[in-house]
């Protein structure tokens, strides 16, 4: 049995069974100084609940067979065919996927009256008969391949140790954005950061569709939208947009792996792509140039026209139809160029129309200062110098039933700067290094807010500065994984000292996945 501990800054094997208990400290060994190797228990990314290792291991290899169970759903079927696939990546095995439970090999068993795990805990029991990955929902089960896939060695083949995890998320809500307005990213690329995401138990990828300087999904009632209006960037590269088919083909990619899409349509500012493809959505009724800098504020659609509103009722109606997830965001932050009482009547009535289109309104935390709608999602994206007044505004509408996903910019913008030698990247909200973007407890971030008013996390990367896979990687790597943690482990878990080599026992999972990310000095990387 092994057991995590921090005790003078040193992790020691105990011969009792806990997880990670510490919390946060400033105790971090020195930058050069590499500590023992982790055992595989000690080392998953999110910190588990509970983690035991005992007894033999499981060999894992060319016999093994993922077994989804009697009559078991076909969720549960496809949960297993897409674990076998990401398995017989690194390892080159046969992983043959079968009905019935009888046999060793990886056994995916749904039990709905496990009331312990939740809506997406599993327990994931090794012995050397095989692996047992039990959960109530199919959600559960793919959470549960995740954690086997760490651990097993990083070529997939070997054995699996011996042990018990009992697992739960303490944050429903995990979440990361992608900007692809103020550059253009094709749905593959896309893709990738999904994978990458899911094995890490991020569970919802907010993409911000549109800004200035371009809009990205084609809408059949406004065509130009995405025909002129998604033919810019910043910098002026070409932009470029989805299909529809595009679109659904990426929010069933990342259904298949638990991650919900929430889209984001900004308005009533941040609208110059939409106004240069159609100028009846200004009010003077002239279409402005297309933008491709990154100044912020100075666009507003027409409050005081109904064309702006039939305009919103059929571009959220198309994008609520090719979306099955519950949520929609509007955007509403930065709105400079909208006077206040006009915000406050536009974003009522932008919030009448996603209701109308069954869905459940998410908007940047500035819709505190005007009327949010019953039940709408606030997500708070301030910093340690945001006003008082502003972040009672947000605390008020968490206490009054309005849960929120806590973005700081400080901590959780991936797009910040690591430091002033970091390439990509901007400073607005100082530098993030890896430490201080993990550093902080989301249950009681914001003074007053209690943590059952907390929906969960997200990790934002915008992308001024960001124009290819390696900027958008190194800046979201290592720190998404971080967040990652954040959302998903007990607070008791949240730890700088342990994380910091835990993240560091990733790095072979990051090279051996191709993925660019910052080596941190801070964290003793393998």
């Amino acid at each position: 049995m092994r057991v995590l501990r921090r005790t003078l800054g040193t992790l020691l094997a105990l011969g009792a069974a806990v997880s990670c208990t510490a919390a946060h400290g400033d105790d971090a060994k020195p930058p050069g100084r590499r500590p023992a190797a982790l055992a595989p228990y000690e080392r998953l990314l999110p910190a588990p609940a509970s983690a035991r290792a005992e007894g033999a291991p499981y060999s894992f290899g060319a016999g093994t067979v993922i077994r989804t169970g009697v009559a078991a759903p076909e969720e549960v079927r496809q949960v297993g065919e897409l674990l076998a696939e990401q398995l017989r990546g690194p390892s080159g095995l046969p992983l043959p996927v079968v009905d019935g439970q009888e046999g060793d090999g990886i056994r995916l068993l749904l039990d709905r009256g496990d009331a312990e795990l939740g809506a997406e805990g599993y327990r994931l029991r090794a012995t050397p008969s095989g692996v047992t990955l039990t959960a109530r929902t199919p959600a559960g089960l793919f959470h549960a391949g995740q954690t086997l896939r760490q651990l097993l060695p990083v070529s997939g083949t070997g054995s699996v140790p011996g042990g018990t995890v009992t697992d739960v998320p303490r944050f429903a809500y995990r979440g990361a954005m992608i900007d692809v307005a103020r550059h253009f990213f094709p749905v593959e690329q896309v893709k990738r950061y999904v994978d990458q995401l899911a094995q890490y138990k991020i569970n919802a990828l907010h993409v911000h569709l549109t800004d200035d300087q371009g809009w990205r999904l084609a809408v059949d009632s406004w065509p130009r939208l995405a025909t002129y209006g998604g033919g810019s960037e910043v910098g002026g590269g070409p932009g470029g947009h989805w299909t529809k088919e595009e679109y659904r083909d990426l929010v069933a990619y990342a259904a298949e792996r638990y991650v919900d899409v929430v889209p984001e349509i900004d308005m009533p500012g941040h609208v110059n792509a939409a106004q240069a493809a159609y100028g009846e959505l200004t009010c003077d009724g002239k279409a402005p140039e297309r933008y491709t800098g990154i100044k912020v504020g100075f666009s507003s659609l027409c409050v005081g026209k109904e064309r702006t509103y039939e305009f919103i009722d059929q571009v959220l109606g198309e994008l609520a139809e090719l979306t099955p997830g519950r949520y929609l965001h509007i955007g509403g932050d930065e709105a400079h160029a909208t006077p206040a009482a006009d915000y406050a009547a536009f974003m009522d009535r932008a919030q009448r129309v996603v209701a109308r289109h069954g869905k459940t309104v998410v908007a940047w935390h500035q819709l505190a200062s005007a009327r949010p709608a019953p039940g709408a999602v606030l997500q708070y994206w301030g910093h340690d110098k945001t006003a008082a007044a502003e972040k009672a505004a947000v605390v008020a509408a968490g206490k009054s039933g309005h849960p929120v996903i806590l973005s700081p910019a400080d901590h959780a913008y991936l797009d910040m700067k690591y430091d002033k030698a970091t390439k990509p990247g901007l400073a607005w909200a100082g530098y993030v290094p890896v430490q201080r973007s993990y550093a902080w407890n989301p249950g009681s971030y914001l003074a007053g807010l209690p943590e059952s008013a907390v929906l969960g996390v997200e990790a934002p990367l915008w992308t001024e500065t960001v124009a290819t896979r390696s900027d958008w990687e190194l800046l979201a790597f290592p720190r998404v994984l971080g967040l990652a943690e954040l959302g998903w482990s007990p607070s008791s878990a949240l730890d700088w000292p342990t994380y910091r080599e835990r993240l560091a026992a990733q790095s072979p999972r990051l090279d051996a996945q191709n993925i660019t990310y910052y080596r941190a000095p801070d964290v003793p990387w393998s």
